[in-house]
């Protein structure tokens, strides 16, 4: 696998997340968006944020398991949660994600916050890409 994450001068200067992953050869797994589901499928965390967050996080690190992947092997994250989450609620996902990810290269990142998710009581959806030696 061939991964290269750059935060390239001209851009600017964010941190938690790379500008840029050049991926050039493995193998490319699309996880289709994570919720704060158990593997009964019961909610996790109803009405709280950051137990939300963890169990996404616990289901992504589940698929790329499934994938013979891991964690280290993500290149994109796409976040979305729900408006009423407030900015210090949000900082739960900060510190959830650096627990999980490689922060020295961490992965291209979206936070985008949205008015509801599909199912009510969901707070927080993550899907993902990742490349893994092919």
């Amino acid at each position: 696998m061939t991964v290269a994450f750059a935060n390239p001068e001209t851009m600017p200067r964010r941190t938690g997340y790379s500008q840029i992953c050049e991926v050039t050869r493995g193998k490319l797994i699309l996880i289709a968006g994570q919720v704060p589901h158990d593997t009964s499928d019961k909610l996790v965390g109803e009405n709280d944020f950051a137990a939300q967050v963890e169990q996404v996080f616990k289901n992504l690190d589940a698929a790329l398991k499934a994938a013979g992947g891991s964690m280290h092997n993500l290149v994109k994250i796409n976040n979305y949660c729900v408006a009423s989450v407030t900015p210090e609620q949000r900082t739960a996902f900060q510190k959830t994600r650096d627990r999980y990810v490689n922060t020295a290269s961490p992965p291209v990142s979206t936070f985008i916050f949205v008015s509801r998710l599909a199912q009510p009581g969901w707070l927080f959806e993550m899907d993902a890409m990742a490349v893994i030696d092919a």
